[in-house]
């Protein structure tokens, strides 16, 4: 029997030949990683147990993403935190305000992670670097504090899914479509404990800014992490771009799933997760009046180039909505300079749309974009729990850019198709 590709990435840093679903390793770690919120824990156990060094300081990341740039005395204490870590233990990858960006987006861009690479955050959207064909996974601040030290983590080697998407995706149907669709038909605890691997058509056809949106919400599938298996898009995004070498692996024919989906999604319509779990999932034309208050673009989801060029595609020569307060987020500041050269904040500013510095601020109700009592959001993030966003009392609709764009148009949520 053979091996699939989240097996045979942890049998080899487990130093071991093969491995089975529920046997537990420890495993080498190639990058450990944290941000503002998790990263001071973990230093709290760093120093508790009397740790004098790092196991390597070009492997440890810490980036400031969630309350920055800092909203409180409070939040600027944790990020001050993460900074004089950095600069006593030398580390190599403590991204300053200014040179920061959403942790999810900024580590691919920056090559820091890639193919074959078995890595562990303080943050449950680490599985974003699945898209690489990497095994990347959450953890808590502990087991990062213990990654930090000794380079190693332990493992209960998981199962793993298949989900095989046939057919071309339609117009204005893209990642977050994809795998809000697959949440839908499968759940929030669908996945549980299990790595998804992504194949089919329509993935092939999927460009690197897509892949990353659907291995960022593996989690949401209550997955250990979600992975597409390297091919030629992905190389090209790799090649001069990632810092260390890599390796390519791929499913054997005869690996074992514990479960294979298998979906035609050529007349797949655009989803929307309604509140208050993103499993709540409709095609558009399901949706009927949804009124909004708020439209959010961006995050670790779909806070990159692309996402905001389908965003400005449909905006370009409107007008957001009366009532409709709308922002957009570039994921780093390379995204933001690249938007800025494409004329795209020009077209978000004259159609009314705020355009802010990378944060993670309103995903996860932290600041700049909170929800008041009674309002309601569209939202191209991840999660839209009770409270996530603001007030328990408002809610979040989860959606792609596109329909989060066209909804801003609309002062509800609808279709690209509606305002094209």
């Amino acid at each position: 029997m053979g091996m699939t590709i989240s097996e045979k990435i942890l049998a080899d840093h487990a130093g071991l030949e093969k491995v089975v679903p529920g046997q537990l390793i420890n495993a080498k770690l190639d990058i450990v990683l944290a941000n503002d919120i998790t990263a001071p824990v973990a230093i709290d156990e760093f120093e508790k147990v009397g740790a004098d060094s790092v196991f390597d300081k070009s492997r440890i990341c810490l980036v400031p993403d969630h309350f920055t740039p800092n909203k409180d005395i409070k939040s600027a204490e944790q990020v001050n935190r993460l900074r004089k870590f950095s600069k006593k233990y030398e580390l190599e990858n403590f991204f300053e305000i200014g040179r920061m960006g959403i942790e999810h987006v900024l580590l691919p861009e920056q090559g820091i992670v890639g193919p074959g690479d078995l890595i562990i955050g303080a943050d449950s959207h680490t599985c974003t670097y699945g898209a690489l064909g990497a095994f990347a996974t959450g953890v808590g601040s502990t087991d990062m504090a213990a990654g930090m030290i000794t380079g190693e983590a332990w493992f209960k080697v998981p199962e793993s899914i298949k989900f095989v998407y046939n057919g071309k995706l339609p117009k204005w149907v893209s990642g977050k479509d994809l795998i809000l669709y697959t949440i839908g038909q499968i759940g929030v605890d669908g996945a549980r404990y299990m790595a998804m691997e992504f194949t089919g058509e329509a993935i092939d056809e999927m460009s690197m800014d897509g892949r990353f949106t659907m291995s960022n919400m593996a989690i949401e599938a209550g997955a250990k992490a979600g992975l597409i298996a390297p091919d030629e898009t992905t190389l090209a995004y790799v090649e001069g771009r990632t810092k260390r070498p890599y390796k390519v692996y791929q499913s054997d024919a005869d690996a074992k799933y514990a479960a294979v989906y298998e979906w035609d999604v050529s007349e797949l319509e655009p989803q929307v997760a309604f509140p208050h779990l993103p499993e709540n999932t409709r095609g558009i034309s399901e949706v009927g009046n949804v009124p909004i208050d708020q439209v959010v673009i961006g995050s670790c989801t779909n806070g990159r180039i692309e996402d905001l060029r389908v965003a400005a595609e449909i905006l370009k020569g409107k007008k957001v909505a009366d009532g409709v307060r709308t922002l957009v987020f570039p994921g780093t500041q390379e995204v933001y300079l690249q938007a800025m050269r494409e004329g795209l904040f020009e077209i978000f500013v004259t159609a009314g749309v705020a355009v802010s510095t990378p944060t993670c601020g309103p995903c996860l109700g932290g600041h700049m974009g909170i929800l008041a009592k009674g309002e309601r959001a569209i939202s191209t993030t991840n999660r839209n729990f009770v409270g996530r966003m603001g007030s328990p009392e408002s809610e979040v609709y989860l959606a792609s850019p596109a329909v989060a764009a066209a909804s801003a148009v609309l002062g509800r949520i609808g279709s690209p198709e509606e305002v094209m």
